[in-house]
């Protein structure tokens, strides 16, 4: 605890505090020796850089916990799976620059629970790069970041209903085929999915 203390620039007795609160997970303990490693520091500079952005301890408690109990990377990405997304790793603070002032401890949860951020060690790492820079965009035009994850979330139950109709096309008309081919099956349904939502918005657009 003192070599963690003096690597972070605070004293045993701040550690000590934040480990009671609850900021900190326990140390790695051999018989009566408790280790510290860098994921422990990489948390004590997180709730610095959070005190000097005026959160409080209570604020920081309930981000740590809500950290902790993400879902790891290896959940979030589904090792092995296609995909044409690139995860982004992201520090605590770098994901507040991204939504500056609406990254509270209920939209953290949120959007662990919808399955955009998981945790890697004390890193977050964000499923898309496209969906970050979307969310990101929609909150710096004014749109409440409770209200982005809200709709992500309906969004994502079109989006699943709309990947098991075309499965479905897919297997049943194709009988001979073994499985779906994902690389075939993924352009075409993009392209629909694009066309008829540009024309759905052309539509709304022009009813209202």
């Amino acid at each position: 605890m003192e070599a963690l203390a003096k690597e972070a620039g605070i004293t045993v007795r701040t550690v000590r505090f934040y480990r009671e609160r609850g900021l900190i997970p326990p140390p790695r303990r051999e018989g009566r020796i408790a280790w510290y490693d860098e994921h422990h520091l990489a948390r004590l500079r997180t709730i610095a850089a959070l005190l000097e952005r005026g959160h409080t301890l209570n604020g920081i408690a309930e981000l740590s916990d809500a950290f902790d109990k993400g879902r790891d990377v290896g959940e979030l990405l589904g090792l092995g799976e296609p995909t044409e997304e690139q995860p982004v790793r992201l520090t605590p603070e770098e994901l507040a620059d991204h939504f500056a002032g609406e990254v509270t401890p209920e939209n953290l949860v949120a959007a662990l629970d919808l399955g955009y951020l998981g945790t890697d060690g004390d890193e977050l790492v964000h499923i898309s790069r496209r969906l970050l820079d979307a969310s990101s965009t929609l909150v710096r035009k004014g749109v409440p970041l409770a209200a982005v994850l809200e709709a992500g979330q309906r969004v994502r139950e079109h989006a699943d209903a709309l990947a098991e109709l075309f499965i479905t096309v897919m297997r049943t008309h194709t009988p001979d085929t073994a499985d779906v081919d994902i690389d075939q099956l993924r352009p075409v349904a993009k392209s629909v999915v694009e066309a008829e939502l540009s024309m759905a918005l052309d539509r709304r657009l022009k009813e209202s």
